[in-house]
């Protein structure tokens, strides 16, 4: 192509693309096509054009084609007539279409519209074009319009481009061009037109494909066509801008852009090639149906197309599940009056699971908006009425809204199976006509939806002959019942619906009209359906029919549905046509006749006649409406269906309609369905010909009287009575464990086992389970019917009796026998519950004995699996167990442990639990709320608890905290069932437990009973009291039902007035019963009386049964919803693990009666726990740098560096440390996954650690202060020694230059150096004086006699026998009491002062005399046993004390002084009057002060020796120069050899650096010892309880019962030892391998810093010329911080001749090198004696508390000492084992805490006369009231075996025995010293 030919066509993938002119007006068609083809002859210029014109039609005002060439390319230009003319037939325009449609088909149209306004011809030709070949030629369409006709275009511009009529002819070309290359090779063809037509073809070739059935041709033909049907697709519309002489781009339609649109590409391809094999044959088939046919089914077709469009749903895809309906949206919580076209199908789904009868009344928003603001053309003439109506006809026309019906049958067709069956589910609930045969919207097939109608059931009563009331229900698939068909022939004037509906429920549209709201003239999707109705009578004499009728309704006209009205005649019991008057030559005569002419009734009802009934003949009835009185015609036409019913035998079966040919059945197609139906039917075979009432007992064994037996007496072990409790409990824990054998030995059935291989197999069949319900039901149901028929009569006979006040035996016999009855009724229950009640059996006693049965084929722990399973797919599980009223807590435990594998660890719920009294309708508001099915009904439906999960979509999960919603039905309370206290109790039970459970209860009250409502409000509110006591906090609102007028708002603020007095009033009522301060219910909880109280409007809307649920009702469930979800959004709910270990609390808690006291948090306690060993690792990291930062300054006061230190200098040290301790809390407490637990500690814990910061900079300060005051205390010391040092340097130079001469001669020289160090340590001898040994023992007793001068020395006994005062059974022999408890021992003075008086003792004989009446009287103690903790507390602090004490005297610093003991001594003696001076009951006689001091000293007697042995090796002269002779003999020999001064120096400076760097070496060994083994040694990574288990394990292992025996009196001092045992052993076996590797790697760190320094030193003075001095100071202060070296170490030897620093600094580098075999001199002695690192530890374990059990032991758990609140410990012990025992005997006893608190048994707390109640051990006051001891069965096994294996020695201990009440049960004697280990590792 030329360069100046700027505009071409160019048509890449056509060789002759066709453009076709359109409009009504020709002249201008003519105009443009001669513009286009002088735009030609102006663009061709120099190019010659070829041009040609040829008719190819029979006439030129058909169809004129021009072609013609632009720039090579060969374009052809038709022109069309026009369509709108009576010139011209349909069949010749189609005709000409045709053709155009040739080779190979139409590229473009251009619609042409004069400058005038838009006539009706123009929308008339428009509209004809869009009809003949659909909306696919929406793409390829350009509209070239004028300015003035702009507005007439607003609804017709949106499908097509448009462009102004312009002579710049270039742009339409381009514009052609675009639209070309943009559809590729989509072009309108022959096909597309074929594809219109096959559809318009399918609807009238139906009937008559059907009738030629017998035929193959038409068989072949019939199914093709029905597998093969034309879909229009509507394809994206473009449009083009309308501005002045501009073309936009495309753009997709408004709509088009919010619905997706993936779906319609899925199946296109594939239609159109149906079309096109189906096509030819087709028209073949067909060619005498004429075109206009196909084009009528076409619109059809389309309108059902453009139906689901409208609605967003996919009909192709069962899109719609009942699992995402069920979610929780967003949408969801609001009410929905009207909304918007794309929200309609959400919301109907919504209102109709909220039995909301308004979800068909929903209006759109744009028919709103349409309605209240209509559209006004001011373009159109005003003054013409006619046009004016016209176009508003014309509008309204267009904007119909869409049918309520076809919402519904929308939804209907692209659900699932079991979201049809929710859905017919609600529509029957709700009273609505339910969808019996349903034809496919596109393929006609009829479905029968069976299996839709499985679960719906009808209740009515009749009279009997005998006049009674007889109540029946039954499943309405089984109901045998008269049916009555109505259906129409022809259109009708008057509402069949609505005729019907008055013969069934006048106040209610059962079936929907045309007069019902929202109706519209547009219905695309009913015709052809039949819905079925049933009317229930209520008994009475106002029944419009006296027994159940079915009433069924064929929609459109019956003549053009032959299959659904021929099963209809042949089923129903009378036949009721509708026509508008009986005509001879109707073309529905013949089927009328057939009608007449059948035995059954028949009635014809006549639109336009006017006669009233009329019986023709025998069951021949004919009724006219024209003109006549609705409300005389319905009951002209009931009195006719009665008549015709008494005269007819014949019923109507649902499950009948199955049986007829030609009929998709649902149950039938779905394969899921068949075989989940066929594995039930299976289950079900067995149980044939089986007594309902024997029928649990024969395949549900596990769960009869041994379950129940199971349950009672698990009960009463947790609440043991009498006086051998631990006895009691052993033998109900074997009878429980027999139980268990006995279900694990019992077979399982073959029912069991195909219900467990089905579910394995098919874990998600869904339809599996539902059957087998639907099932169970049916064979139940007329025994259960039976059942409560008789208990009814029996009832009401003993009423009859009462009322006549009979006291006889038949009033007894009656009752027996309503007694029997009601066991048999619940017997005869059987249901899915039952069946995973009893696999849960049957898991629990495989997991209590530890294997699987021989006969299951499954392995027993792959059931929860199955229940966890169901409850994903929405069934709900048995919570408690209704008829045991027990929870299996093992079973759901593993159940809600397989729901956190399947939804994820992190997976949280809210629980909504509901309370209510007995037939209240909780489960009725749980189903509306939440589109839930729990069973309802009057009576008992719920039985115990179920819990249920709703999804929460993901949109919602964004807003609240929460992944589900776990809702918990309960049981109702005030069963009639149960009488007297068992119900109280039962019901306090499961109150407290709900309430305990949820995140929020629903309080339902029923009616307006003021007794009724108290006895609600007293059991909540003591559970909600419970709640606040144990620290749950649970929220409530309470939910009035049944309230006459609930718009009333002076009534509902009255009302809540009175519910607020009456919950204030039994608040204060529970509070005194709970031993509790609160006056009023928010006392209690928060609560908003405005807010949290929701009045609910009456349920139904008329009588039962055939009233429909009320809208207020429906609506007031909406609000609760929405106020519930607005408390959730505050809530984090609960993970899974919360909630399994809350509901395993709260039943314990429950077991043992005393709830309060008994409740224990598992899972806060757990969450502590971690808390705790989080806090440890805080410590000991702050710890950890203050031994850094405590070595550090150290060496800088040893250096003499620092001469101060304050506390702030130390926390400015460990500021960096301690907000890197702050980071990691802040984090824990955020992101922890029990965050929303531990946070409540938050606050206490940073006290703590703020606390331990403080304790560790202020012991640390104290620590430094002392080195501080000790190093002016040594400089005597340290100055003696370095004048011997520095005489003997000067000494040994002396000789060496004297000797200098002989420096060859070695052995001269040694010879001579020996002597003269002889003579030195001679002079040395004499100058100063040796260092004693030392006898501590010795100095103690000296002090002692000297105090106690009447007290010979003598009585200072042997080690072995002073030693124990720490570990002394009691203290009896060392006090006086004051005052007896009986008041005949009189007191005797003994008092400590500060010159310790002799004390006058008792006599010997006195002495004996008590004890015998002591052992008279069953006392065998004079102290009680909470003076002997006192005093032993009081040894423990003492000891504690002292050996700080003792460390603080620095002793291998400074050496022993006897002045040490007497120190101690005095604050011995001081401690020992303060505590006297306390309010005690005894005094100490001087024995206790003498042996404790000696206890004390001896037990440190070792310690300070080896200090004292230390510091007299370093500070002994002689022993010091002893160690140092090789250095100086090395340094003699340099001199000898003439050594430079600098060598020499440098020499002098690596011997005083070896013993620093060693010390250096040995701390950061014990420094880095302390850290591994906080990683590596199991014992001490943890926190405090994990260092208890193992010292319970090695002292299981090692079996010593003196260390046992440590543990128990003295733990603090056992675990100290522990440490210290493992340290040593830690180093010993790690000391090569992983010790001393460290340590030679830190001596060559010190070496590198040592050998920088000095270079630094060197360049140092080189740089300001100095001196050796200044070298000296610059190399120790670079070493201060590292090593205790500083220049007074050097001051007495003589360096000012060292000049050389090269040398000096060469020389240091050598020798240290030479130095590196120090390490050779590590051993472990060293690093255990001298630098501890179990010290260490020890600081770090045993800051805590140490505060023991009064009873048995056991040392509280807290990690603080002296912390505020309760000492408790999570498992107690046998009390025996503290030298408890039975008053009266010598029997030590058996008890253990928790379960002796769950008693009702009794302890002498003062071994007085004077009882406490174990319970209630609290008001024993003193060590007793600061115990929490939580009743339970909580305890280890551990030492039930140590009891056993060391019975003797315990007996001996204590000189009892176990025998009578403290005998040892036979099953503790079971446990092994494996079984102990294990329960150490399962329980700490």
């Amino acid at each position: 192509m030329s360069s100046d030919n700027r505009v071409s066509i160019s048509f890449s993938s056509v060789s002759m693309p066709n453009l076709i002119l359109c409009g009504n007006d020709e002249t201008l068609k003519g105009h443009i096509s001669r513009l286009m083809l002088d735009e030609r002859e102006r663009r061709s210029e120099s190019r010659s054009v070829c041009v040609r014109r040829e008719h190819i039609s029979e006439s030129r005002s058909v169809l004129v084609r021009m072609g013609f060439e632009v720039c090579g390319h060969l374009i052809t230009l038709e022109e069309l007539p026009v369509y709108f003319s009576t010139r011209f037939s349909k069949e010749v325009c189609e005709s000409a279409i045709c053709v155009s449609l040739c080779d190979p088909g139409i590229h473009a149209f251009l619609i042409i519209i004069s400058d005038a306004s838009l006539t009706e011809e123009d929308k008339a030709e428009m509209e004809e074009i869009h009809r003949i070949l659909s909306s696919r030629i929406d793409k390829h369409v350009v509209v070239l319009i004028s300015q003035k006709s702009e507005c007439a275009f607003e609804s017709f511009k949106r499908k097509r481009n448009f462009r102004r009529h312009t002579q710049n002819v270039s742009k339409l070309v381009e514009r052609f061009e675009q639209m070309a290359e943009g559809n590729r090779e989509d072009y309108i063809s022959a096909e597309i037109l074929l594809e219109v037509q096959v559809g318009e073809l399918l609807d009238s070739r139906f009937e008559k494909i059907q009738s030629q059935a017998s035929k193959q041709n038409a068989e072949d033909e019939e199914s093709m066509l029905l597998r093969k049907t034309g879909v229009v697709m509507t394809a994206t519309r473009n449009t083009i801008s309308r501005s002045h002489l501009n073309l936009t781009e495309q753009m997709s339609e408004d709509d088009l852009k919010r619905r997706p649109v993936e779906w319609k590409e899925k199946y296109k391809k594939e239609e159109m090639e149906s079309l096109t094999k189906t096509g030819a044959s087709v028209k073949n088939e067909n060619k005498g149906f004429r075109p206009d046919q196909f084009l009528n089914l076409e619109k059809r077709e389309k309108e059902k197309h453009h139906l689901f469009h409208r609605l967003y749903l996919d009909r192709h895809h069962r899109t719609q599940t009942a699992i995402d309906i069920l979610q929780l949206t967003a949408h969801s919580l609001k009410s929905h009056e009207s909304c918007a076209e794309e929200k309609l199908v959400q919301t109907f789904i919504q209102k109709l699971l909220t039995m909301d009868y308004r979800a068909r009344y929903i209006k759109t928003e744009e028919t709103n908006k349409q309605h209240n603001t209509p559209l006004r053309d001011t373009h159109e003439d005003e003054s013409d009425i006619f046009k004016a109506l016209s176009l508003q006809n014309e509008r309204t026309s267009k904007s119909d809204r869409i049918h309520p019906m076809d919402v519904q049958m929308a939804v209907f067709h692209c659900a699932d199976g079991f979201l049809k069956q929710l859905m017919v589910t609600k529509l029957s609930q709700c009273q609505y006509a339910l969808p019996l045969l349903v034809p496919d919207p596109f393929t006609q097939q009829i479905e029968f939806p069976l299996w839709t109608f499985r679960q719906i059931n009808k209740s009515w009563k009749i009279r009997n002959n005998n006049n009674e009331i007889i109540s029946q229900t039954g499943p309405v698939y089984k109901l045998e019942t008269p049916m009555v068909s109505f259906f129409r022939f022809g259109s009708v004037s008057s509402s069949k619906s609505q005729l019907m509906n008055s013969l069934i429920n006048e106040k209610h549209n059962t079936f929907f009209h045309r007069n019902c709201p929202g109706s519209s003239r547009t219905r695309v999707l009913m015709d052809g359906v039949v819905e079925i109705a049933w009317f229930c009578p209520s008994g009475k004499t106002t029944d419009k029919f006296t027994d159940c009728v079915a009433f069924c309704n064929l929609h459109g006209d019956a003549g053009d549905h032959e299959k659904q009205l021929q099963i209809l005649t042949e089923m129903a019991s009378v036949n009721v046509v509708l026509l508008p008057q009986i005509q001879r030559n109707d073309i529905h005569a013949e089927k009328l006749q057939n009608l007449y002419r059948n035995s059954k009734p028949l009635i014809c009802v006549l639109t336009e006649d006017k006669c009233t009934v009329t019986e023709i003949s025998k069951g021949k009835f004919k009724i006219g409406l024209n003109g006549r009185n609705q409300s005389d015609v319905s009951e002209e036409l009931r009195r006719a269906i009665n008549d015709c019913l008494s005269e007819s035998s014949s019923t109507f079966r649902l499950e009948e309609v199955s049986k007829h040919s030609d009929i998709r059945v649902d149950e039938e197609d779905e394969d899921d369905c068949r075989r989940g139906r066929e594995a039930a039917q299976q289950m079900m075979s067995l149980m044939k010909k089986k007594d309902l009432t024997e029928i649990k007992e024969l395949f549900l064994p596990c769960q009869g009287t041994l379950w129940h037996q199971w349950c009672q007496i698990n009960k009463e072990l947790h609440r043991p009575q009498g006086d051998e409790i631990e006895k009691e409990i052993s033998t109900k824990q074997g009878n429980l464990k027999k139980i268990r054998e006995q279900q694990h030995a019992l077979k399982t059935n073959t029912f069991i086992q195909l219900f467990i291989k089905e579910m394995n197999l098919h874990a998600e069949n869904e339809y599996f389970l539902k059957w087998l319900g639907i099932f169970l039901d049916e064979y139940i149901s007329k025994d259960i019917s039976f059942l409560q028929h008789k208990y009814d009569e029996k009832w009401s006979a003993i009423v009859k009796l009462k009322e006549n006040r009979d006291k006889s035996e038949q009033l007894k016999s009656e009752q027996t026998e309503l007694e029997r009855i009601s066991e048999e009724l619940q017997a005869a229950a059987f249901g899915l519950e039952h069946i995973m009640r009893e696999i849960g059996q049957i898991y629990e006693s495989c997991s209590s004995v530890q294997k699987n049965k021989k006969d299951l084929k499954f392995h027993f722990t792959s059931l929860p699996k199955l229940a966890a399973e169901m409850m994903i797919s929405g069934f709900p599980l048995e919570l408690m167990d209704g008829d045991a009223a027990h929870v299996p807590v093992i079973w759901i435990s593993a159940v809600l442990d397989e729901l956190m594998q399947k939804l994820g660890n992190h997976t949280r719920v809210f629980v909504l639990s509901v309370l209510g009294i007995q037939s209240s309708g909780k489960s009725t508001m749980l189903n509306a709320m939440f589109g839930l099915q729990f069973a309802v009904s009057a009576g008992r439906c719920t039985r115990g608890a179920f819990m249920q999960l709703v999804k929460v979509s993901d949109e919602m999960r964004t807003q609240i905290n929460f992944d589900y919603i776990l809702v918990v039905d309960t049981e109702g309370l005030r069963a009639l069932e149960l009488a007297g206290r068992s119900t109280r109790d039962h019901d306090n039970e499961l109150a407290t437990f709900v309430v305990g459970l949820g995140n929020m209860t629903l309080i339902n009250i029923f009616g307006e009973n003021p007794s009724e409502m108290q006895d609600i409000l007293q059991i909540v509110v003591q559970a909600f009291l419970r709640m606040k006591k144990v620290r749950l906090n649970p929220s409530c609102v309470f939910v009035h039902q049944n309230v006459s007028d609930v718009t009333a708002g002076e009534k509902t603020m009255e009302g809540r007035r009175r519910l607020q007095e009456k919950l204030d009033e039994m608040t204060k009522l529970a509070a005194k019963e709970e031993v509790f301060d609160a006056e009023c219910f928010s006392d209690v909880i928060e609560f908003d009386v405005r807010n949290d109280v929701k009045y609910f409007a009456q349920l139904w809307e008329g009588s039962p049964p055939m009233a429909p649920p009320n809208p207020d009702y429906c609506e007031n469930v909406q609000e609760l919803k929405k106020s519930i979800m607005s408390h959730a959004g505050k809530s984090h709910g609960m993970m899974l693990t919360v909630l399994k270990e809350r509901i395993k609390d709260l039943w314990e808690a429950l077991l043992n009666e005393r709830f309060v006291f008994s409740f224990k948090n598992s899972f806060e306690i757990s969450a502590y726990r971690k808390l705790e060993t989080e806090y440890s690792k805080w410590t000991w990291s702050l710890r950890s740098a203050m031994l850094e930062i405590e070595n550090t300054l150290h060496n800088k006061i040893e250096n003499k560096a620092i001469h101060e230190v304050e506390e702030t200098d130390i926390q400015k040290e460990l500021r960096k440390t301690s907000e890197e301790v702050k980071k990691s809390m802040s984090e824990f407490f955020k992101k922890d996954t029990d965050a929303a637990i531990v946070i409540q500690w938050k606050t206490s814990f940073e006290i703590k650690i703020k606390d331990v910061q403080e304790n560790i900079v202020r012991e640390t300060k104290r620590k430094l202060n002392e080195i501080l005051q000790q190093r002016y205390l040594k400089k005597r010391i340290d100055a003696q020694r370095t004048h011997h040092e520095n005489t003997l340097f000067e000494k040994s130079k002396e000789l060496a230059l004297k000797l200098k001469v002989k420096a060859n001669d070695e052995e001269t020289l040694k010879k001579e150096f020996d002597s003269f160090w002889k003579e030195c340590v001679k002079m040395i001898n004499r100058e100063t004086h040796p260092i004693k040994d030392i006898n501590i023992m010795t100095d103690v007793k000296r002090l002692l006699s000297d105090i106690y001068e009447s007290i010979p020395v003598p009585h200072c006994k042997e080690d072995s026998e002073y030693n124990n005062i720490f570990h002394l059974k009691c203290y009896d022999e060392y006090v006086i009491c004051r005052k007896s408890s009986n008041g005949w021992i009189k007191k005797a003075s003994n008092s400590f002062h500060k010159k310790f008086p002799t004390t006058k003792v008792i006599t010997e004989a006195v002495r004996s005399a008590y004890k015998t009446i002591k052992e008279k009287i069953g006392f065998t103690r004079t102290l009680s046993s909470e003076d002997e903790t006192q005093i032993r507390t009081f040894v423990t602090d003492v000891v504690q004390q002292t050996d700080k004490m003792i460390q603080s005297f620095n002793i291998s610093k400074m050496g022993y002084n006897i002045s040490c003991i007497q120190q101690l001594t005095e604050y011995i003696r001081k401690r020992v009057t303060e505590h006297q001076e306390e309010s005690v009951k005894y005094e100490f006689k001087n024995e206790f002060f003498i042996d404790l001091v000696l206890f004390i000293c001896n037990r440190s007697n070792m310690m300070i020796t080896d200090q004292h042995r230390m510091f007299k090796e370093a500070n002994d002269p002689v022993l010091y120069l002893k160690k140092k002779r090789n250095e100086y003999y090395s340094i003699f020999q340099k001199y000898c050899h003439g050594a430079a001064s600098a060598a020499i120096f440098g020499e002098i400076i690596c011997q005083k650096l070896k013993e620093p760097i060693e010390q250096s070496v040995y701390k950061k060994a014990a420094r880095d010892l302390t850290d591994e083994m906080r990683s590596n040694c199991q014992s001490l990574n943890g926190n405090r309880s994990n260092l208890e288990k193992h010292i319970l394990k090695t002292l299981a292992e090692e079996e010593d019962f003196n260390k046992y025996m440590n543990y128990i009196k003295t733990p603090r001092d056992h675990f100290k030892s522990f440490i210290r045992d493992e340290v040593s052993q830690y180093i010993t076996d790690k000391f090569s391998v992983s010790i001393l590797p460290k340590m030679k790697e830190n001596i060559e760190l010190l070496q590198q810093k040592i050998v920088k320094a000095a270079h630094k030193s060197t360049k140092y003075v080189q740089v300001n010329r100095g001196d050796v001095g200044l070298w000296l100071k610059s190399f120790t202060q670079q070493l201060s911080d590292e090593l205790i070296f500083s220049v007074k170490d050097l001051s007495g030897v003589k360096h000012d001749d060292v000049d050389d620093f090269n040398l000096l600094e060469d020389v240091i580098v050598k020798e240290l090198t030479i130095m590196s075999d120090i390490s050779m001199e590590f051993n472990i002695k060293n690093l255990d004696l001298k630098f501890r690192p179990d010290e260490i530890l020890i600081d770090h374990f045993c800051q805590c508390c140490w505060v023991q059990c009064p009873f048995c032991g056991a040392i509280c758990t807290n990690t603080i000492e002296n912390h505020h609140g309760d000492h408790s410990v999570p498992f107690h012990r046998n009390n025996g084992l503290n030298g408890w025992f039975y008053i009266g005997t010598t029997n030590l006893s058996i008890n253990i805490c928790t379960s002796a608190v769950a008693s009702n048994d009794f302890f002498y707390p003062h071994e007085s006369d004077k009882s406490v109640p174990w319970r209630d051990y609290r008001t024993a006051g003193g060590v007793f009231a600061n115990w929490s001891i939580t009743p339970d069965l909580s305890e280890l096994p551990y030492w039930k075996w140590f009891v056993c294996r060391f019975q003797r020695d315990l007996e001996k201990y204590y000189k009892k025995t176990f025998e009578g009440s403290g005998v040892i049960p036979d099953e503790w004697r079971k446990y092994s010293k494996q079984d102990a280990f294990d329960s150490l590792d399962t329980y700490i």
